[in-house]
């Protein structure tokens, strides 16, 4: 058994610990509760409005859901505005995905669930949570924490189905990779490291439609939206549907692409995702906006990224002008001349696309290359149709890498799925236009 091997082991046993007694030192001095009795006698916990409590929500099958939402499901936790809920979540297929599982076994999974719960997710869920007070036309302000992933993840492409080119990878591939927590980084093949930079693919609302839903496309209650920029210090701004809001997060993510082009990004599980939620009364929202220290983000999504992208510049427009009080006018040329937008992910039934505002004045559109550079690998491709384009830019950076380093086409549709930066060209422009980065530092020697 060689040291790979071993330690995704000891990450495995580590992350099926549920039992924890307190919580790490960025909470040091706080009030921290465990759900876990509570729930176990069948009563939410319901923590003191205005407390600033921290709360452990552990993931237990009690508080997590398989592959659905559905906002007739019983809320696992109540808390107040202002508290912090600190989540345990699971890797997808409710923890079922773990080293030795095959790629045949993980696809004959798939088709069987398929049969025997059409629609459902791959997701696994932890909540929902209710927020007092929280009622439909408000929004919650979600606060992300500092992260905790598990020391193991994993990516994988299904055989001929799913992902964005099922039609030129027949093949499927599920790939396990340690996590270097101290380095914040994984080695995605000899001499090839990428950056850990952990985040949850999945925070999403109850939406105001009653039923069962499967947890794979996005939309305004958040969701699958996969948007690498939600790491810890991130604000994310979701509408209010239901009452109380009832809020879940999974899909936990140690690193991903723009794009997500195979299916899958770097899948983990969070040991901890602090979220501190407030509920900001009577502020409206049409789509889910996020704020970084830096950046203001607008997003837009739809199953035709051509209207994705005009959703993405209307939301974007709107939320300059709300930010700046600035005319529609002045807003649109404001975004112009900023413009930082990317393509989220092509593989959640609804494509995602998103816009980086920056709150300073003073900073301009970066200069997106054509060709290979110093810093990046590139490719490139123009058309009136963004879907075209996309395809066309993602493809021939496999291509390109797999002719100019020498590794596997399906291994490099896993790296380009966790690493890859796919970003769109300006709206000025007569077609629309995609540039495919991807840095050259993560080859050591490169």
């Amino acid at each position: 058994m060689d040291y790979r091997t071993c330690a995704l082991r000891r990450a495995i046993s580590s992350a099926a610990l549920l039992a924890v007694a307190c919580i790490a030192a960025p909470y040091a001095g706080a009030q921290i509760t465990t759900s876990r009795a509570v729930l176990e006698a069948g009563k939410p916990l319901a923590s003191k409005s205005g407390s600033g409590k921290v709360i452990r929500l552990e993931a237990t099958p009690a508080t997590t859901q398989f592959g659905w939402y559905d906002n007739a499901q019983a809320p696992v936790l109540r808390i107040h505005s202002g508290d912090t809920v600190v989540m345990e979540t699971l890797i997808h297929g409710h923890a079922q995905i773990v080293p030795d599982m095959t790629i045949e076994q993980m696809t004959a999974r798939a088709k069987q669930e398929q049969i025997d719960a059409p629609g459902r997710g791959v997701h696994s869920l932890t909540g929902p949570v209710y927020v007092e007070g929280a009622k439909p036309g408000d929004t919650l302000k979600i606060e992300i924490g500092h992260i905790v992933p598990t020391a193991y993840g994993l990516n994988f492409n299904y055989p001929g189905f799913a992902g964005t080119f099922p039609k030129q990878f027949p093949q499927g591939q599920l790939k396990y990779f340690y996590l270097d927590l101290a380095r914040q980084r994984f080695e995605f093949a000899p001499g090839i490291f990428v950056p850990l930079r952990p985040f949850p693919g999945i925070v999403s609302v109850a939406r105001a439609e009653s039923g069962r839903f499967g947890t794979v496309p996005p939309g305004p209650f958040g969701g699958n939206l996969d948007i690498n920029e939600m790491v810890s210090g991130t604000t994310l701004y979701l509408p209010v549907f239901v009452d109380g809001g009832l809020l879940w997060s999974g899909d936990s993510h140690a690193a991903q692409g723009n794009g997500e082009v195979n299916l899958t990004a770097l899948e983990t599980a969070f040991k901890e995702l602090p979220l501190k939620v407030s509920v900001l009364k009577g502020v409206k929202l049409e789509w889910p906006r996020i704020e970084t220290p830096t950046y203001w983000i607008a997003i837009g999504y739809d199953r035709d990224l051509n209207v994705g992208y005009e959703l993405l510049q209307q939301q974007t427009i709107e939320m300059i002008a709300q930010q700046d009080r600035l005319s529609p006018e002045a807003a649109r040329a404001r975004m112009l001349a900023t413009w930082d937008c990317r393509i989220s992910e092509v593989v959640n039934i609804l494509k995602g696309t998103y816009c980086m505002v920056p709150k300073a004045g003073d900073v301009v559109a970066p200069v997106l290359p054509t060709t290979d550079n110093t810093d990046y690998f590139v490719t490139y491709a123009a058309d009136k149709d963004l879907n075209k384009a996309m395809d066309a830019a993602s493809l021939a950076m496999i291509d390109k890498l797999t002719t100019e380093r020498h590794l596997t086409r399906l291994d490099v549709y896993s790296l380009a799925s966790i690493a890859m930066d796919c970003r769109l060209g300006s709206p000025a422009r007569p077609e629309r236009e995609v540039h495919c980065l991807m840095k050259k530092s993560y080859w050591t020697g490169a």
